[in-house]
């Protein structure tokens, strides 16, 4: 090979790569260039949707304040407005909480009765509603169960207490639960008398006594009624008291020392009766039997009490 060969030889070597390195680029050039062109149209094309959905949810937001979704949201918050109301009058111990919830449905209402939410806005508004059905209903169950009494609160409240161990205040909150509980307790163990009938006694010529309305003739005064059946009163022996309150307002009575005690203080009675109570009803009968005295005429009032409570009165008249 001769010198004059070599540099010839280079030169092509050379401008093969060049020529090489030429197409890549052209070619790096045309994809970019096509990419670039894809990206452009992409940006048109999201910018064209995002306007289109600017305008539906316009059209839409306009629609729905005036529509019936609008319409139904502002029923349902006015319907729990009321209802709010009707457990802050069945339960005034959860006033507070009750009216926070109040608070926000308010918002909301007013929110909506603007006029000014768009579609998206209303939506959520629409969640926001059932959650708070969701909060409403939660309360209707816990105050129905408040309202319900039932024996096991005694013992649910001692097995509560007995966990509280954590701070003073929890203690003190728990401490003021149980005794309003007690307290439903004690007014739901109340008995009642009822279908009371009380008239005044005469003796019949055989000394079988009937019913009479003529104070002369008037022997005994006697008191019918049922007992009420009370599963959460106290079983066991009861006395049931008689108080008879003639025309002068004053109790008839033959000893002065016949009094007892009850949730209004200490009150005179005529004439009591011990009963076995077993939680079922149970018919009764007392008499109070005229020794020697003079019944007046005019109104008698006849009051039955048990357990320190007024359970049933009944009159009657004498001529």
């Amino acid at each position: 090979m001769t010198e004059d060969q070599t540099p010839k030889s280079s030169n092509g070597l050379y401008l093969g790569f060049i020529f090489i390195l030429l197409i890549g680029i052209s070619a790096l050039a045309y994809a970019w260039s096509t990419q670039r062109t894809k990206l452009n149209q992409c940006k048109n094309e999201n910018a064209q949707l995002t306007n289109d959905m600017a305008g539906m949810e316009e059209m839409l937001g306009g629609y729905i304040n005036v529509g019936d979704l609008s319409k139904d949201l502002k029923k349902d918050f006015r319907n729990m407005l009321d209802n709010y109301d009707k457990l802050i009058e069945m339960d005034a111990s959860k006033a507070d909480s009750l009216n926070k919830q109040k608070d926000r449905i308010n918002a909301l209402l007013q929110k909506v009765e603007s006029g000014k939410l768009t579609y998206r806005e209303l939506m959520k508004v629409r969640k926001e509603n059932e959650t708070l059905r969701g909060i409403m209903r939660s309360y209707v169950r816990t105050i129905d169960s408040l309202n319900t009494l039932n024996i096991k609160i005694g013992s649910e409240l001692v097995e509560t207490s007995a966990k509280l161990s954590s701070t003073s205040n929890e203690r003190d909150e728990y401490r003021k639960a149980a005794e309003t509980s007690q307290q439903q307790v004690k007014k739901g163990s109340k008995l009642q008398a009822y279908n009371i009938q009380s008239t005044a006694l005469r003796l019949k010529l055989n000394n079988i006594p009937e019913p009479t309305d003529k104070a002369r003739n008037a022997v005994q005064i006697r008191s019918s009624f049922t007992l009420s059946e009370n599963v959460l009163a106290n079983a066991g022996k009861k006395i049931v008291y008689m108080q008879i309150v003639g025309p002068n307002g004053q109790t008839i009575q033959t000893k002065a020392n016949y009094i007892f005690e009850t949730e209004s203080g200490s009150i005179s009675y005529s004439e009591r009766k011990e009963i076995d109570y077993q939680n079922e009803a149970i018919d009764l009968t007392i008499y109070y039997s005229i020794k020697g005295e003079d019944l007046s005429k005019g109104a008698y009032k006849v009051s039955l009490y048990c357990d320190g409570y007024l359970i049933g009165t009944d009159s009657f008249s004498l001529k």
